[in-house]
């Protein structure tokens, strides 16, 4: 993951975080502001068991944003 790129995307990456992974409350978010280190440390607190598959939701959400489909 870019670290740039998910900073930048920050804003718009979590109100799609909490819709898919609910667990995320807006603490963990205000805790983690766009770091994507902090991110994945929040993520082993609230979905310890299911680390690899949250990091694949959010990279594949990020290649998404960063190359769209063509209409």
């Amino acid at each position: 993951m870019n670290a740039n790129l998910f900073r930048g995307k920050w804003d718009e990456f979590k109100g799609e975080l909490k819709k898919e992974w609910g667990k995320f409350t807006d603490d963990d978010l205000e805790k983690v502001q766009g770091e994507y280190d902090k991110f994945m440390r929040v993520v082993l607190e609230r979905y310890p068991g299911r680390r690899d598959e949250v990091r694949r939701w959010a990279d594949e959400w990020y290649s998404v944003v960063q190359f769209p489909a063509a209409p």
